[in-house]
């Protein structure tokens, strides 16, 4: 059976947003690691609970005005975060060494 072009076109649709994906969250971790430097240059805790609650809150309205699952986006940026301190915590164990 050969794949009708309306499931193909879609798919590469959704293989280019996957790599536009991607891409962002390398440029959004390019970021981050920055932070985590000057954090721990100025000697800041690798975590900032406050600006994580307003940003899970802004997310959360981001996806509902774009029709996601604003559950499935606050997951997703949880995930996100916990990495993101998970390499200040990196950055600042290498800043005291």
């Amino acid at each position: 059976m050969t794949t009708p072009p309306e499931l193909l076109r879609l798919r590469q649709s959704i293989d280019n947003i996957d790599a536009a994906l991607i891409h962002l969250l390398a440029e959004r971790f390019r970021c981050t690691q920055q932070v985590g430097v000057l954090k721990a240059e100025l000697g800041l805790p690798p975590a900032d609970k406050a600006r994580e609650e307003r940003q899970v809150a802004r997310l959360r309205t981001l996806a509902e005005n774009a029709g996601l699952d604003p559950v499935f986006a606050e997951k997703f940026l949880n995930f996100v975060i916990a990495e993101v301190i998970h390499h200040h915590e990196r950055i600042a164990e290498s800043e005291s060494s």
